[in-house]
């Protein structure tokens, strides 16, 4: 019973990956993980900063979506920043491992403003299995016979502008468009990767004299597919914790915390739950934990 219920949701996966072409993971943890998305964000943080993360989306299912993260990023002078992206994503028979180098150079656009610039050079591994396309109820295209390994180089742009209360976003970590798997019609073919593109910002409000109230959003746009938007509250207490909840409209809604271990270290969780279920008897919810370092 528990293999035809995951057979089940492995081809709902495919069929719903081939319709939206989410391709890129979402992260609940966003406004943590900039660097990800736009590479105008390194060096925006005082000091160096080293963020892991670790995304397990629905909990007890065989070869589920798994995405972990490593970024690291810091200031080089006055005027220029470096960040280092590294992402490892497998969900069920696919397999990729992205790397990632920014750079950004700001201009003081005022005492509170500041405008950064920035490019992102990548390569990314991809690899299907797609021997273990009809195990998920999937048939395959006659060009996916000699289907290996790919290997591509990639580049990016983006915009960042921060203010003392509010920043705002926007960029495309990939402008190319590089050959993966798709689905049509209850059948894998070798397609090409969606350009991604994200504009997102956040404001900032005082509720006294130590406890602020942090309100993000950020919005996706894949080529062909529907909008993607989510909009994050978070109180934080004396920058000791932080609480929150989020809403992804029509996809999911989320809740996480944020503590201050100490000496600049912060350590996070969120759980994330559809409000749709896949299949009957699975969790539907995703874990992520998060942990930052400032030095």
């Amino acid at each position: 019973m528990k293999n035809n219920l995951i057979l089940t949701f492995c081809g709902m996966l495919l069929t719903i990956g081939g319709i939206f072409a989410q391709q890129d993971p979402h992260y609940t943890f966003y406004r943590y993980n900039m660097n990800i998305v736009n590479p105008a964000f390194a060096g925006s943080v005082e000091g160096a900063e080293l963020a892991l993360g670790l995304r397990s989306q629905w909990a007890g299912v065989e070869g589920a979506p798994e995405s972990q993260s490593a970024i690291f990023g810091t200031s080089l002078g006055k005027k220029v920043g470096l960040g280092l992206s590294i992402l490892n994503d497998k969900t069920f028979i696919e397999t990729q491992t992205w790397l990632a180098i920014d750079v950004s150079y700001h201009i003081k656009v005022s005492q509170e403003n500041t405008l950064y610039f920035g490019v992102k050079g990548s390569a990314n591994t991809y690899d299907a299995n797609t021997q273990g396309l009809r195990t998920y109820g999937v048939g395959q295209d006659g060009t996916l016979m000699d289907f290996e390994n790919r290997f591509t180089p990639n580049i990016g742009a983006g915009v960042y502008w921060k203010s003392k209360r509010y920043f705002i976003s926007a960029s495309i970590p990939k402008l190319l468009t590089p050959d993966r798997l798709q689905e049509n019609n209850g059948n894998a073919f070798v397609g090409s990767d969606k350009m991604h593109a994200y504009l997102a910002g956040g404001y900032e409000f005082a509720l006294s004299k130590s406890t602020n109230l942090h309100i993000t959003n950020m919005l996706r746009y894949v080529n062909a597919s529907p909008l993607s938007y989510e909009l994050t509250g978070m109180v934080d207490f004396a920058k000791r914790f932080t609480l929150g909840a989020g809403y992804r409209f029509s996809e999911s809604f989320s809740g996480l915390f944020l503590f201050n271990v100490g000496k600049g270290f912060d350590i996070g969780y969120a759980y994330e739950s559809a409000l749709e279920k896949p299949v009957d008897g699975i969790d539907n919810g995703t874990h992520e934990v998060f942990m930052r370092l400032r030095m």
